[in-house]
């Protein structure tokens, strides 16, 4: 989709009759919906730069300008774009990323990041962001693979005033500076030997139709390096009921695809099911039919994760654009997409933006964009009041696109040993099902109550020497002090009884699960959500405690930076019963999430002494319970009898 499709005599009219920006706006109203103030004026300024850039016959006046090109599939938008024909007629693009910066700050330790200084926010280099759409461009467009369109991408910083030992052009982003080289504050007659270079003359239009119009597909050599990702890879092993659901989800999308009937399927597994797993494989194995697919999460970490252990040998921004945030699918066009494979679903929102003020609805919008989509679920790792995703609202919504609808299962546990007995410990200490085999855990499963939190901090070290697959997790009750991030000195969880001092991971939250040094930080549900680890310490907070012969809740202990709970106290004000049932529920599925990370094995210190007692006699009573069944089945069963209830 374009906004603003013009010549460029066309263009450089507009801006003479400073109309430019407001045919912009209209036209974005039109198609997408109201934006700020600041993109007017951003559309403003950077045009009369390009007029500048542009006002020489060098350039011819029938070549053609286009601005906001949204890449189809994609939630990329493309600044500026120009295209014509060089001087042996062969086809040309040339991208322009424009930016309103006059600062940045240099990121190290991040591939292809730098650091605004206006707002401190991290974000993708303007060389980088540039050679990302032409490579998505190229990538995904058929008519670009087959027909030799050139496509020159590059980065125009008009207010962006170079320094010495400047940190746009350090030696760190050497290869996206190749790939797209940027210009700043005077290099305006640069840019325009830039596009000189490359476009001598017009095409009337027809490689923008392409690039517009083209099919859509995965290219041959995205497809190749996926599989090349996959093989021998065994974080992405498949193994019993994850392949009858892996062959029945490729049957029903190749269906989809093909014959048109829009189908959706849910898989329901709880933890350690190997969801992940199988939406991994699906994502490789559809990109391979040349099915244009993504793999979708509300939470950033999951996502970066699984990009990160797939790529191996390559670049994570070689398959980038596989690996899609949620809420960017409310601009898409209806089955613009072949398939999208949603994990963690049950973190889906109703609306989407930084403020929730965009988007209708996100399961709606993900079924509505695609021909075929797998939503994995599992209802009780629903941790955040903002969470809407549910088997029943999927199904709603498939009724509503008249999709065909299939519900599959998994159930074998590769968490926890295949204890499904500690799972069912778990669920039960937390009052969130009632199990029949409540203290049935399987104690080649390394579960401990500890009573120092140092202890248990040492003992995950101890195990994170290993192969760097141990975390320590906490509740979210201590807030996230921001000065920490700078001060080595200042903690943000303090447990003052035992000298205990450790900091959020404040650097790192998106690959915190898998990066070296992350066992000296503490994570939170929000980085450990949909991964695993060997070993998980759990730190429970002071919203769950024992009393009254019962495990309770207490919202009123979470931390005030605490997002989860986020309109709880207005919600408490009008309707303190409801807020408090709904709060309770996130809290006990937040600790179930966080008890049940550990694949082998599981540490835990709770806060409250009181829960810390109870956890300590239905550890020792389990343990009790499976060593005399280790024995002999007859005595097992008169100690059960002997122990009844605690």
């Amino acid at each position: 989709m374009i906004i603003y499709e013009a010549t460029k005599k066309q263009f450089m009219d507009h801006v003479t009759e400073d109309t430019i920006a407001v045919k912009i706006y209209e036209t974005f109203v039109e198609r997408i919906g109201r934006t700020s103030k600041s993109e007017i004026n951003a559309w403003n300024n950077s045009m009369n730069y390009m007029y500048k850039v542009l006002n020489t016959n060098e350039i011819p006046d029938d070549i053609t300008v286009a601005i906001e090109f949204r890449i189809p599939a994609t939630s990329m938008r493309v600044d500026f774009i120009l295209t014509g024909l060089d001087e042996n007629n062969a086809s040309a693009v040339i991208i322009i990323e424009l930016k309103q910066w006059s600062e940045l700050n240099l990121v190290e330790d991040e591939d292809g990041i730098i650091q605004t200084v206006y707002n401190r926010k991290k974000t993708t280099h303007p060389s980088y962001q540039a050679w990302s759409y032409a490579k998505t461009i190229t990538d995904y467009n058929e008519a670009v693979q087959d027909r030799a369109i050139s496509i020159y991408p590059c980065a125009y910083l008009h207010n962006y005033i170079r320094s010495e030992n400047d940190p746009l052009t350090n030696d760190i982003y050497q290869q996206y500076l190749d790939s797209a080289p940027v210009f700043t504050k005077g290099d305006a007659l640069k840019l325009r030997g830039f596009i000189a270079t490359y476009i001598r003359k017009s095409d009337r239009k027809k490689v923008l139709y392409l690039i517009e119009h083209g099919k859509i597909k995965p290219s041959k050599s995205l497809q190749d390096a996926l599989i090349n990702m996959l093989e021998g890879n065994e974080e992405f092993t498949m193994i019993e009921e994850q392949k009858v659901v892996y062959e029945s989800a490729v049957r029903m999308a190749k269906e989809a695809v093909r014959h048109g009937r829009k189908k959706v399927l849910i898989v329901e597994g709880g933890p350690g099911t190997g969801k992940s797993v199988l939406g991994i494989n699906l994502l490789v194995k559809f990109t391979s039919l040349e099915f244009v697919s993504q793999y979708v999460t509300k939470n950033s970490a999951p996502r970066e994760v699984y990009a990160k252990q797939l790529q191996k040998n390559y670049k994570k921004s070689y398959i980038n654009n596989l690996f899609k945030g949620s809420g960017v699918f409310y601009e898409a066009l209806p089955n613009e997409f072949d398939t999208l494979i949603v994990d963690e679903a049950h973190r889906l929102n109703e609306k989407s933006g930084l403020f929730k003020n965009k988007g209708e609805n996100q399961i709606m919008e993900i079924i509505r964009a695609a021909k075929f989509s797998v939503f994995f679920i599992d209802e009780h790792q629903r941790v955040s009041l903002s969470d809407i995703g549910n088997k029943s609202e999927i199904e709603r919504f498939a009724q509503f696109f008249d999709a065909e609808v299939q519900v599959m299962q998994l159930e074998s546990q590769f968490r926890c040993n295949g204890s499904d007995g500690f799972l069912a410990w778990v669920d039960d200490l937390l009052d969130i099902r009632k199990t029949a085999n409540a203290d049935g855990v399987d104690f080649d499963y390394d579960l401990q109550l500890i009573d120092n939190p140092n202890e248990l901090r040492e003992l995950i070290f101890e195990k994170n020497r290993i192969k760097n697959k141990a975390r320590i997790v906490a509740g979210y009750c201590w807030d996230w002090v921001t000065e920490s991030k700078n001060n080595e000195n200042i903690y943000d969880i303090v447990i003052e009884e035992h000298d205990f001092k450790m900091s959020w991971n404040l650097g790192n939250s998106t690959t915190w699960a898998i990066d070296s040094g992350s066992v000296e930080q503490v994570g939170c549900i929000h980085t450990s959500q949909g991964l695993e680890f060997d070993y998980v310490g759990v730190i429970i907070g002071a919203d769950l405690r024992y009393k009254n012969d019962q495990v309770i809740t207490d919202p009123f202990k979470r931390a005030k930076t605490d997002k989860s709970l986020s309109g709880f106290k207005a919600m408490y004000k009008k309707k303190p019963a409801e807020a408090l049932l709904q709060a309770d529920q996130i809290i006990r599925n937040t600790y179930r999430t966080l008890l049940t990370r550990g694949m082998k094995g599981c540490y835990i210190y709770c806060a409250d002494p009181g829960l810390q007692m109870y956890l300590k006699q239905r550890i020792r009573k389990s343990k009790f319970i499976y060593e005399l069944s280790s024995s002999t089945a007859p005595i097992a069963a008169e100690s059960r009898e002997m122990y009844g209830k605690e």
